[in-house]
């Protein structure tokens, strides 16, 4: 395996981290995290997915035992700036200790936007990075506890809560703080156990592209790339036995297997390794092209990310083979081919094999295109204008207008 040559130890800094809980069982955990703070909590899950499992029934028994007096809020798909702003308004007179968001990204961000805003009680659009005022944010926030109930976006270990306006008009930004991020996360591998394929595909697809683009950013630094290489590695190892173990519907029971758990404590592993990887380094061009298809259009965030992988590390490696040969980046692409290959394969060989080993999963996973979502050619140069934010900013080459739009027609 070719292993990138150590380079000159650099100034890095880590922001703040969580608390992190980790392991089969620990959600059980949660009464005593929220009795730090106080005895009355706001959670905030999803629609109806974990508040319909037996998962939420014996939390919800081991809460009541617990004396923790607790409201329920739901988030049903991908929080708007309006949906914040009311759950403020009708909330922020409870007497909170502490805020549980419980679920996948959707409710995890909300939770944290929430958490952020129900004790100053102003709007979030106060807050939201390039559509308001950008106002700074002076908290102060109400203690957090996150619980993912997917793998795939590692929200638990960010301090970004993402807020989606849908339409012509529509953006997806960040409202982004230090103090949103979360006191603990206790991340439970037996949480992902009803988790559907479509979810599996897509959720594991956003880890892995997090993981890859983290590794190769221009801000990463030793400390992330140690954990986001251990977090490829066990991706590698997890993620076709946990989709081979999903269920097919929501609801559904995946297999309870010993080789089923192993998988979806990969799983889970290599998504926090995602998050807190993402949260110190920034990432690349697949998010910077997620964010004006997921507020133009109604793709996914993992949709987007699995469905663009492939071909935008293939535009990077060209790209980068052009006009920076002697990039470390290119280095780490092979690193990464090797890995996903199990392979002793090293120079244009594993560049090779990474980029065909994506288009492969692309395909085998089913995923989406962009087309399917409504996105045509005419919207291309729209898509291109609006995709020049942080994230492309730490992609490991600056790529032309052309390239970037060669990307997006590569998965109409």
């Amino acid at each position: 395996m070719l292993v990138p040559p150590i380079e000159s130890a650099a100034p890095f800094a880590i922001a703040r981290l969580p608390k992190i809980v980790f392991g089969s069982g620990v959600v059980s955990q949660l009464p005593g995290e929220i009795a730090r703070f106080g005895q009355r909590a706001l959670i905030v899950t999803g629609a109806k997915s974990f508040t319909g499992s037996t998962a939420w029934e014996r939390l919800a028994h081991r809460l009541r035992d617990a004396d923790i007096a607790f409201t329920v809020m739901h988030v049903p798909g991908e929080p708007s700036p309006e949906l914040v702003d009311e759950a403020v308004a009708q909330h922020t007179d409870g007497g909170y200790d502490a805020v549980v968001g419980i679920g996948g990204g959707s409710a995890l961000d909300a939770a944290k936007a929430v958490a952020g805003l129900l004790k100053p009680g102003n709007t979030v659009m106060d807050h939201l990075e390039g559509v308001g005022p950008e106002l700074p944010y002076a908290g102060p926030a109400t203690p957090l506890i996150c619980v993912p109930t997917t793998a795939g976006t590692g929200s638990e270990a960010t301090k970004n809560a993402v807020l989606s306006r849908h339409g012509a008009d529509g953006f997806k930004k960040s409202f982004r703080d230090d103090a949103l991020v979360a006191a603990t996360a206790i991340v439970d591998p037996d949480l992902l156990i009803t988790c559907p394929k479509a979810v599996v595909a897509a959720n594991g697809m956003d880890a892995f592209t997090q993981l890859l683009e983290s590794v190769v950013s221009t801000r990463s630094n030793p400390m992330t790339e140690a954990l986001a290489w251990s977090g490829l590695d066990r991706f590698a190892r997890g993620f076709w036995d946990m989709w081979l173990a999903a269920p097919e519907a929501a609801g559904a029971v995946g297999e309870d297997t010993p080789r089923a758990a192993e998988a979806r404590a990969h799983m889970a592993y290599a998504s926090l390794m995602s998050g807190i990887c993402l949260a110190q380094t920034g990432l690349g061009s697949v998010h910077g092209l997620a964010q004006p298809l997921g507020s133009l259009f109604p793709i996914p965030h993992g949709v987007v990310c699995g469905t663009l992988v492939g071909d935008a590390t293939a535009i990077n490696i060209r790209a980068l083979t052009e006009r920076v040969p002697h990039s470390p980046a290119l280095a780490k692409y092979a690193r990464a081919g090797a890995l996903l290959l199990t392979e002793t394969l090293t120079g244009n060989a594993a560049l090779d094999g990474l980029v065909r080993t994506l288009r492969d999963w692309t395909e085998r996973l089913g995923l989406a295109r962009l087309s399917d979502y409504g996105v045509t050619d005419a919207d291309v140069d729209r898509i291109v204008a609006n995709s020049r934010g942080s994230s492309m900013k730490t992609n490991p080459i600056d790529l032309t207008d052309a390239e970037i739009a060669e990307l997006v027609r590569a998965r109409l």
